[in-house]
């Protein structure tokens, strides 16, 4: 099942509309949002979320590209891992 699921970090100076710009593009996406953690420390917003990719018609690429265009929009830095690579990394 993690193959189908992705992390997506979304990090910067927080202002109005990230959440709802970053889930109106996984919507878009078909990318069905299954966990979300956010916090705000002096000023700088910080997102982690859970993302199924299973049921879209999107390539990992393709959803990786559009949310890198979205980071480069908002003035943010937006990351997206496929979760199995994810856990390997943090579990060495």
């Amino acid at each position: 099942m993690s193959d189908q699921q992705i992390i997506v970090t979304v990090s910067g100076i927080d202002k109005v509309g990230i959440v709802a710009k970053v889930a109106t593009a996984l919507a878009m996406l078909e990318v069905n949002i299954e966990d979300i953690k956010q916090t705000i420390m002096q000023g700088h917003f910080v997102m982690f979320l859970l993302g199924n990719i299973s049921k879209s018609n999107f390539t990992f690429k393709e959803i990786k590209e559009n949310l890198t265009q979205i980071g480069e929009e908002l003035g943010m830095e937006i990351w997206v891992q496929r979760k199995d690579i994810f856990d390997k990394m943090h579990n060495v």
